[in-house]
Parts: C-alpha cells; structure tokens; sequence
C-alpha cells in the first residue's frame, strides 16, 4: 500500500507520464508546444509556493527541494528546444521537488541517510541563491567515525537552462535505502561550481561553501579532504589547489591547463588567442595563472596525470617546468596512446599515489614552509599569513622553519607585514628571527600565544600587534580588489532613487545594473541581490558588499562614501588622478574598502559587475580574467536608448597602490 505521504508525489508523477508529448515523437529537439509549457510553469508555480509555505523547515533543507525547482526554472527560460530525454529531465523535475518537499512536511528527510549518488542543495551567502552539488557516500560510512572526503571537480559544459537538471540527474538515484552503494573508504563531493568559470570567482566560492554544507552534515575528517577533477576541473584542481595548499592532503589533475597565454594558443578551431594585452590585465592574470604559484607543491603534494596523445600535454609540461625552477620535481603520470580521456589504469595509480598521503593526514604544524603568492586573496599556509605586500600582482614569497625555540624567516620579498600563527605550532618559540634581525617574542604574546604580527618598518623588522587585535590598513586580505573580487563574497547592489545629477550617467547606470543582472542570472545561476538605495539597512552595509549604481545625485550612497574615495565628482567633471573628464558623458567604476562599514571587510562598488562581459562568459572560460583592474573611466553614449546594446569605451583603467591610492 503507497504511503498516505507519498500519494501526492505519486499523482504528480503519473499525471506527467501520461502528458501527451509530441516531443517524444519528433526527431530531434523540438520547441514546446504552448499547451506543454503552460502545464509545466503551472505545476512549477505550485511547486514554488509549496515549498516557500514550509516554514518549520530550515532554509538549508528546503534547498534540497529547490534544486529540482530552480533547475526547471532555468530550462524553461533559457533553453526553446528540448529533446525527449530532457523532457523527461523537466517531468521528473516536478515529481523529484514533489517528494522531497512532501517528505519535508512530514519531517522527514530519507535521503540524509541514503547511501549511494544523491542531489543536494545549499543556499549561498554570496547572493542567497540555491545551488546544487552530487554526493557518493559509501555503503560502509559510519556518522561516528570521521571520513576521508574527495572533491572532483567537473569538466567544461557549455552553460544552457538545462545546466542544473542534467547535473543533478548524474547524481539524482532516489531519496531511499540502495543496495548499490558503492565499496569506498571516502566520500565524494561533485560541485558544480557555477556551472562553467574554471572554478573562479563565485565559482571559487562555490567549491568551498559546498565542502563547508556537507562536513555540517557528514562527519568529515578535515585532515583529509583530496581535491581533483579531469579536464577544467583539472584546472580547478590546480587553481585552488596551489592558492590554499593547506586546506587539501592531496591534489589530483587531470589533464588541466595552468596558464592564459600559451594554453589560448592551443590548436582547436573554437579557441581564440588572448595575444599581448594592456599591462593592468597582464598583472591581473598573476591573480589566476596556478602556473604562477608552483612553488606551493612543495606544501600540498599533487599526482597529475595526462594523456600521452592530448592536445593540451604542453599544460602540463609548463607546469613541470615551472616546478623545476621552484627545485620542486612534478609527478606526472603519463597515459601510453591515450588522447584528453581518463584512463582507468593509470587513474587507478593517481589514486593509489593519493592514497600514501591520506594515510598519514594533513600535517597542520609542519616545521617548514615555502608559500609563494601574488595577492592577499590567497594570503594563508598553515601557520603563516601574509597580510600586506610592497605591490600587488608582484611575485611574493616567505619561507619560515621551527628550531627549537627559534622561528627562523628568511628575508621576505614583496612583503610588508606577515603573521605567524603560534598557537598552530608544536611549541611556542621565544625568539623570531627575520633575516638578519632577531626579535625576543613579547612576554604578553608568551602568556596568550595566539599568534604575532610582524611588519617592515624604517627598513626594519619589528612586532606591531597580535591578528586579531590589529586594525589594519590599506590593502589586506579580503580587502585587496580587483572588481571582480566584489561578487565572490556577500553583496548587494544598490539602485539610487534621487534626482540624477545627470541624466545620461543616470541611463547608463540603470542600464548596467539590468546587463549584470541578466549575465548573473544566465552564468552564475541565481537572482542578483538588488534594492532601492532607500531599502538599504545596517545590516546591508555591514555584513555585505555594496555595489552602487548611478551618481551622487541619484544614488544617496555614492554621495555618503564619495569624500573618501580617491576621485572627486561633481555635475560638471569628473576628476580621476590627474586629469579632468566631463561628467556629462564619462562614469567612473571603481572599487575600495567601504568607509560605511570601517569596522567589517566589506567592498564598495561603483557602477560595475564583473569587467568582462556576455562575450567572454558565453565564450572559453580563460577569458575570464579581470578588464580593468581597481578603477576605469568610461565614456557612455549620451544618447543611448533602451532598446539598443549597452556599450561603453574604456578611457583609462588600472590598480590603487597598496594604500588604495591614486597610482599612475
């Protein structure tokens, strides 16, 4: 007998199965007729409201429902033809949201304890959307006992309406007890990152947020948490891997690019070639290029592997290379005849490799350390962090080592101040030595040992504070631009509602806010947070970064934070640096520390989403690189219309110096 609960998902389904679909019977993809879209967004409509009534659920285990709705959502707006193995996608969609946000009435959650492939969701604090993620959880998987966690990361597909659904169906088995669970001694984690950026930006953010909902559900052993993927989720692999080498035990590439330039030379039709670009863009590609950061193998170990015959093995040559000159040797397995393919023997011999450093577990207190960065974004290596640099997009590099009761720095480059975390050490040293200038640990730092923060100072080194008691300044971690930084943490944009000073930046602005909400929504898969200027609270301006679009006239928050950025603007002319542009045809985009929210690490934003556009997001995922840096000056069309594509020339662009400055 079906179970009182279930009688609803049951007629759902049924309903759908004996929907007349001529889809099914055409060749090919085929458009919807009027009368089967009209059915679908009605059962979706139903399927929202039910799930926004459950109120005595959390949001978190809603969102394992919405994945099913918000994937239907995207297809139907997106995508105009469907073929008859994606019109079962969109029936089962509607049945698969039924049942879970029925067993969610019951309070009931089956697939918390399914074992075997499952879709789940997570709400994300970047812009509160739902986004999904696969999971394989062994059949032998005890909650008492931590477990090993491996993160893969998934190749490139190009981003289409029915991105989420096809995604959840590789994972979606049902929510009940499977005899098929695999034989396994970890977990695996499927993000899906965004869909499709190399794991950059919000898809950065992604991959972490998604590791941080399933160790809230599963008893993940931290210290051993694998990160690898084939593909773009090689290059993933490489991207984050060598950026936070403390956070994995092992990385596993396969198959991955690590460079802009020589990989857009790659000799495929579909690839455009990046060529020489201006020189802010050139230093913005230090900030993703992992090639860049190869010296950080020596802190996580990585077992790459490539096909012998694949048209991208330069990739990993480029690596190895740069290995090399970091006196680093590059495990590279090499797959005999093989093309841009996994091959399951010499997979099998990655894993095998991962496995001899998963044994032991990650070493959180190791006794040396080399890290190598090139911005404060990726600024932390265990026990030491990097918290402001003589120039960003320069090479940086700090190496320490424990003896004894001496921690031993050798003399940093491009660093201006750095924090050793003694509370993360084997044993508290009591005396620190930067190259040549030994420094006796504070007494107040020997009786709270919870780190120190040591700074260059009148070409000295000396203490200045402890982490968590330091106000620091100018730029810093999370605080460190460009743009594009902006939109992988918290934020907001804000539409001003005042009178413009001029109406044709006043076009522009409102103009700019509706490309970036249709490129967010289209590319990184969720609503774009907005709100009038006067909705805006102190909640907002504290706990997330402001994205202002208009003027000072216009928007009432331009004209709060504009006295403490590096620009002045009135009616007539905007002064950027040096040089004067009238304001009746230029718009500034910027971005800085928030001054409204002194005491949090948050962002404000003049008129700008992310700097590259439709173009490159529709394009190759190497294109996504910064376009302007901190700041540009753009001249806008006066005369621009609605109804006609937005476009603004770059007149000037560039980065703030290390105190968030003018620089020329």
């Amino acid at each position: 007998m079906t179970p009182p609960c279930c009688v609803l998902s049951v007629l759902f389904a049924l309903a759908l199965i004996a929907w007349p679909d001529s889809v099914s019977r055409a060749q090919g993809p085929q458009p919807l007729t009027s009368g089967q879209r009209q059915m679908l967004e009605e059962k979706l409509q139903l399927l929202q409201e039910r799930l926004n009534a459950q109120r005595t659920a959390s949001r978190n285990d809603v969102a394992d429902a919405e994945i099913f709705s918000k994937g239907l959502e995207w297809a139907l707006r997106y995508d105009r033809k469907f073929s008859q193995k994606d019109v079962a996608l969109l029936k089962k969609a509607i049945a698969r949201g039924n049942q879970r946000a029925e067993a969610l009435a019951a309070n009931r959650k089956p697939w918390s304890t399914r074992k075997d492939k499952l879709a789940l969701g997570y709400v994300s604090q970047v812009d509160n959307s739902v986004q999904p993620y696969g999971l394989v959880v062994p059949k032998n998987y005890d909650p008492a006992r931590p477990i090993r966690l491996d993160v893969v990361l998934h190749g490139s597909t190009r981003p289409v309406g029915l991105s989420e659904l096809r995604f959840i169906s590789r994972f979606d088995g049902g929510d009940e007890k499977s005899a098929a669970a695999p034989d396994k001694s970890f977990i695996e984690l499927h993000p899906l990152g965004r869909v499709e950026n190399c794991y950059r930006w919000a898809g950065e953010t992604d991959v972490f947020e998604a590791i941080e909902d399933v160790c809230r559900r599963y008893n993940i052993d931290r210290r051993r948490i694998v990160l690898r993927g084939m593909s773009m989720g090689a290059s993933g692999t490489w991207h984050l891997g060598l950026k936070y080498p403390d956070r994995f035990v092992a990385l596993g590439p396969y198959c991955g690019y690590v460079d802009t330039h020589q990989f857009s030379e790659t000799p495929l039709k579909n690839f455009i070639k990046v060529g020489p670009l201006p020189a802010h863009q050139e230093l913005g590609l230090h900030m993703l290029d992992s090639v860049d950061y190869a010296a950080n193998a020596g802190v996580v170990p990585a077992i790459a592997c490539i096909g012998e015959k694949d048209v991208f093995f330069q990739a990993h040559v480029i690596m190895g290379k740069a290995m090399r000159k970091e006196g680093l040797t590059m495990i590279n397995l090499i797959s005999p005849g093989t093309g841009h393919v996994i091959d399951p023997v010499t997979h099998a011999e990655q894993m095998r490799r991962i496995g001899m450093h998963v044994t032991p577990g990650l070493n959180r207190q190791p006794q040396k350390l080399r890290f190598v960065t090139w911005t404060l974004k990726y600024n932390r290596c265990h026990w030491l962090e990097v918290l402001g640099l003589h120039q960003h997009y320069a090479r940086a590099e700090i190496s320490a080592q424990l003896l004894d009761d001496v921690v031993e720095v050798a003399e940093p480059q491009n660093i201006s101040r750095f924090a050793i975390r003694t509370s993360q050490l084997s044993r508290l040293p009591k005396t620190l030595r930067v190259g040549m200038t030994e420094l006796a640990l504070p007494k107040k730092v020997a009786a709270n040992p919870k780190g120190i923060v040591v700074a260059r100072r009148d070409n000295r080194w000396s203490f200045v504070g402890e982490p968590e008691k330091l106000s620091l300044t100018g730029k810093r971690p999370g605080l460190q631009g460009p743009i594009d930084d902006a939109f992988t943490s918290p934020f907001l944009c804000v539409r001003g509602t005042g009178r413009p000073w001029n109406a044709a930046a006043n076009a522009y602005a409102t103009a700019s806010l509706k490309r970036f909400a249709d490129e967010w929504h289209h590319y990184f898969r969720g609503e774009l947070p907005v709100k009038n200027d006067a909705d805006v609270t102190a909640e907002d301006i504290r706990t997330r970064n402001l994205i202002l679009f208009g003027d000072p006239g216009s928007n009432k928050f331009i004209a709060k934070v504009l006295p403490h950025l590096p620009l002045k603007w009135s009616r007539e002319t905007l002064r950027f640096g040096n040089r004067n542009y009238p304001a009746n045809n230029h718009v500034p985009a910027l971005i800085a520390p928030n001054p409204l929210a002194s005491a949090e690490q948050r962002y404000v934003v003049l008129n700008s989403g992310h700097t590259f556009r439709e173009k490159e997001l529709a394009s190759l995922n190497y294109l996504l690189f910064p376009r302007w840096g901190d700041w540009a000056v753009l001249q806008i069309d006066p005369s621009h219309a609605g109804s006609k594509p937005l476009e603004e020339k770059v007149i000037r662009s560039g980065y703030f110096d290390e105190q968030w400055r003018w620089a020329e």
